[in-house]
This record gives structure tokens, sequence and C-alpha cells, in this order.
């Protein structure tokens, strides 16, 4: 069988690291059997720049009947002072929301010999495996109502969730748990939101259904603090939109470069596969964007999307091997005090590693 798969290429280094994931799976389909489909479509600053929204309808469509979505990024500063519709991330929510794209997994990981690109200190990184679980669809960033008063005095947002939203993410995570080392750590403000007061409970309730996890509850202030004094004590954390967007972006930075973060974006449907960087309009052209983050994501795609464990671990090795060999994108070169490779060389180096891995 023929997986389709839509490509989102986007704005700025997107279509650069967009491509890079493309060739690391057709490395995969040529070592292991596999046929893949590629369908190019607009999304973001690509779509706006084109006279189109920035997601247009027959991306939408396309998305809705393919196998899985990857994306490279959206974002371009030529729509920065236009409204909030007719901006690319625009076309990011919209997709997320259409999809039904509820839960998002972001793994960080610190690679062996990694430690020296982390700000923090080797021995409190060395080993770091953990998994943000992020609720996608609620929370702030969707509540109703918001917008602003009339005199432009004033602006308003609605944090809002709902048990049904709260207990299907949980799940997510203490499934992702069972696969790890059983621990999960469930991040809100009780003490002050009353929306984190039905999350606690609820997560409570499922937590019940799955003893063998071990479930912990924990502010979003003291978990900030946690992921720098302690990372390596987290194994998945669980949390809602907007803590989500904040801590998982903490915890890349453990890593040295967002570069390397893979991220996939499950629901009832279609699953969307996007390295966690943003844009980078100033890299774009260049080949000096990090490929790493939207390989990684290709294998989350292999992973989540086709069940396909061998291929995913395939790829993951391929990059881990890799970056052993000092291979990397000046964001890594420089803290790693090795001579920077171009996005091309980079990528070049994974897909020769994955259709022919070292024995």
């Amino acid at each position: 069988m023929t997986t389709t798969i839509i490509l989102l290429g986007g704005d700025g280094i997107g279509p650069e690291v967009a491509g890079a994931a493309v060739q690391a799976l057709a490395a995969v389909g040529r070592r292991f059997g596999r046929a893949f489909a590629f369908e190019e479509r607009p999304i973001g600053g690509a779509a706006l720049r084109a006279g189109r929204p920035p997601l247009p309808r027959e991306t939408l469509d396309a998305c809705r009947h393919a196998d899985a979505v990857l994306l490279g990024a959206v974002g371009d500063p030529l729509f920065d002072a236009e409204p909030a519709a007719r901006r690319p991330e625009a076309g990011l929510l919209e997709l997320r929301r259409e999809l039904g794209l509820f839960a998002n997994l972001r793994p960080i990981r610190i690679w062996p010999g990694g430690e020296a690109a982390s700000p923090l200190r080797p021995d409190r990184v060395a080993g770091l495996d953990l998994l943000i679980v992020r609720e996608l669809t609620g929370g702030l960033y969707f509540g109703e109502p918001r917008g602003e008063s009339a005199d432009r005095q004033q602006a308003f947002n609605t944090m809002r969730y709902s048990c049904a939203e709260v207990e299907r993410i949980a799940e997510v995570a203490f499934r992702q748990a069972a696969a790890r080392r059983c621990q999960v750590v469930s991040v809100d403000k009780a003490n002050v939101l009353e929306t984190s007061q039905l999350w606690r409970a609820t997560v409570e309730r499922v937590g019940a259904r799955h003893p063998a996890v071990r479930l912990e509850h924990q502010y979003v202030d003291s978990c900030a603090l946690a992921l720098v004094l302690e990372p390596r004590r987290f194994d998945v954390i669980l949390t809602e939109n907007l803590f989500g967007d904040i801590l998982s972006d903490q915890a890349g930075g453990l890593t040295g470069s967002l570069g390397v973060l893979p991220s996939a974006s499950l629901g009832d449907g279609p699953g969307l596969f996007e390295p966690v960087h943003g844009s980078a309009p100033a890299l774009a052209g260049r080949d000096a964007a990090n490929p790493m983050g939207a390989v990684l994501s290709a294998a989350l795609l292999l992973r989540h999307a086709l069940g396909a464990e061998a291929e995913a671990q395939a790829v993951e090795a391929a990059v881990a091997a890799t970056f052993a060999r000092r291979c990397c994108t000046p964001d890594l070169a420089g803290p790693l005090g090795v001579a920077p490779a171009r996005c091309s060389q980079v990528t070049a180096a994974i897909v020769a590693e994955i259709t022919s891995p070292a024995k």
C-alpha cells in the first residue's frame, strides 16, 4: 500500500527542513519496502502571498483525506501587522481545530555527547528523556468569548475546559507513560484557577484507571523551576494548552537548540507532524537550518500514524549516529566546538545512515 502524506512546507526554513524529512522517509521506503506519496499544499504565509487564506480549503480537504500531514513551519514577518485571521499562524491553529488534533506530544531527549550543548551543567541533563503531553484545542487559545472593548482600552480571553476535554488528553498521557517509566506529572495552577481545579479532579479520576502509573500534581511555576533544577526527574508531563506551550519550549531549551525537537499532534483523524522550531526567516535559503527536528518528526509520523515502530527507530538511530559523528548545523556546532555542517550535509548523512546502517 502507498501512504499518502500531505506536505506543508510553509514559510521561512519550513520547506528546507520538510524536504529533509521527505528524504528521510524516502530512505525508509527503500530500506523497508514502503511506498510514500507526497502531495504539496500551501499554508501560512505561503498561502497568503498567493492571495489565499492562511489555510486554503483545498489544503484542509487534502489533509482530511491523507494518512498523515508533515509540516515545515509557519510564520512570516510580512504579515505581523495583519489582523489575527490574516496571519500565517491562523492557518496552523485552524488546521489543528478542523482535524481535531487535541493531543500534542513533544519528546525532549539529550543524546550521548550532547550534554555540552545544553545551558545546564552536563550532570543535570545527561540521559534526559522526557515527554510533554499538551492539550492542544482548548483553554485560553480557543475559549470564547474573546476580544477587546470598543475603545480598545481593554482586551479579554477566556480559559475554558470541560471534563471530557481533560479526560481524553489525560488518557493519552497515561498510555504514553505506561510504555515509558510509568510516571505522570500533571501540571496546573489549582491554587488559583477553577479550570485547574477541574483539571486536577478529572486527572485524578483517569489516573485511578491506570494504577501502574504513578501520578503527581505540580503547580506550573514549581514545574518550571524543577525543569531547570532537576529535569531528569520527569518522565511524562501532562498539561493544558497555555502551560504546555511555555513549558515545552523551556524544556526544549535544555537540549541547547529547538532545532532538534520534533512533535506529533494527534486526534481522531490524520496526525500532524512538525518540528518545534519556528520559520526562522533570517536563515531561509542559507542551507543552515537544523533538519534534525523535522526528520525526528518523520519518525513520530512512522510510529503514531503508521504503527511502523522498526522504521521509526531506524530514523531515530540514524539521527543519533549522525549527531555522534558531530555532523551538525551551526546551532549545535558552536556549543559543541566543532566545524558546522550545512543542512543538506546533515540530511545526506542521516539518509546514508538510514539506507546503510552501521553494523
